[in-house]
């Protein structure tokens, strides 16, 4: 059912629901001054800043994946395929193109006994190579793409999910967010609104870590597997 311009289900929304509710959400529900002001720039501080002065709330957090091409390809491949959006309460669906302009919706389950469906747009979407002259690099590879908020979302503001393999060979995953009530009730909830986007940050590093911890080992031992032959 649609409550104040939200979509609340009494189970897990289905794909025609959440279908249905994306195609009809309308364009992004933030200024468009701010679109896609959660892209990395190298004025990033000055960037949180002005956003934080228009009264937006910037959550963060990064997770050392490992190191190496390897690594950085699985996490790649695991983004692409929302793999650190497939929690117990909180789903994107894996098949959801990541392409700029892709509407989409994360699913949420925080009203017992309600899940709440979220439209958003994929903004943007940033690939940047790894490059290297002579034998030092001069590029550092990374992938990211960007999410804005529609009408009909608790919230307004972007979300960018970033991949990044830096010049000492690490690799990085990091959420960034900047955001603030859309709605009355994450008006009235917004302390407790803040806290859940911290604990989704912390929940989808974890769960990308593990998604790619665990297919470095099967990699691992499909290669040992071979060697035994």
């Amino acid at each position: 059912m649609v409550l104040g311009g939200l979509l609340l289900s009494w189970g897990r929304p289905s794909s025609h629901q959440r279908k249905n509710f994306v195609s009809n959400a309308g364009s992004f529900n933030y200024d468009p001054q701010f679109h896609g002001a959660s892209q990395e720039s190298d004025q990033q501080k000055r960037q949180q800043e002005h956003l934080s002065k228009h009264g937006f709330f910037i959550n963060r957090a990064r997770v050392l994946l490992g190191s190496g091409a390897g690594t950085f390809t699985l996490a790649v491949s695991a983004l692409r395929s929302w793999s650190h959006f497939q929690l117990d309460w909180a789903f994107v669906d894996p098949q959801t193109p990541v392409r700029a302009g892709t509407r989409f919706c994360v699913s949420l389950k925080e009203l017992l006994p309600f899940w709440i469906v979220m439209p958003l747009q994929i903004a943007y979407v940033t690939d940047v190579p790894r490059a290297r002259t002579g034998g030092s690099v001069t590029n550092k590879g990374s992938f990211s793409y960007g999410s804005g908020t529609l009408h009909g979302h608790l919230l307004a503001g972007e979300e960018r999910f970033s991949i990044e393999w830096d010049e000492k060979d690490q690799v990085w995953y990091e959420i960034f967010s900047f955001s603030k009530p859309a709605n009355l009730l994450s008006s009235i909830a917004y302390p407790y609104v803040q806290l859940r986007q911290k604990f989704f940050a912390q929940q989808s590093a974890q769960a990308l870590l593990k998604h790619v911890t665990a297919q470095q080992a099967k990699g691992l031992m499909q290669e040992n597997s071979k060697q035994d032959w």
